[in-house]
């Protein structure tokens, strides 16, 4: 068994310049948990596999394409391959989400 703590994982350099852990890579996935304190955001950008969020803690924007919602812990946002996302945090508190990118991509994220 393999046991993760978000806490003694390192941070991932990143061109969004925001705190990303990776907490998972295989040859088949890989997981990231990504920290956005009030008034962060991660650049437009596109992933060439599909993605899907899940929200940790707080309160957040996300846009896909030509989409914006505000969402809240415990939901669930799928972001297909090759469309342009990204994470706002507009909110006074710590904006935490696990990003899950399956397949585990070949080709790097490309930004905006």
């Amino acid at each position: 068994m393999i046991i993760t703590k978000l806490s003694e994982v390192e941070k991932s350099p990143n061109p969004h310049n925001v705190d990303a852990r990776k907490v998972f890579d295989s040859p088949h996935a890989t997981v990231v948990v990504i920290t956005l304190q009030p008034g962060e955001s991660l650049k437009k950008h596109k992933t060439p596999v599909d993605v899907f969020f899940y929200v940790l803690e707080g309160t957040g924007i996300v846009e896909i394409g030509d989409e914006q919602a505000e969402v809240t812990k415990d939901s669930l946002v799928e972001s297909p391959a090759r469309i342009p996302h990204r994470w706002i945090n507009e909110s006074s508190e710590v904006f935490r989400v696990l990003v899950a990118k399956v397949p585990k991509p070949v080709e790097e994220t490309k930004l905006l």
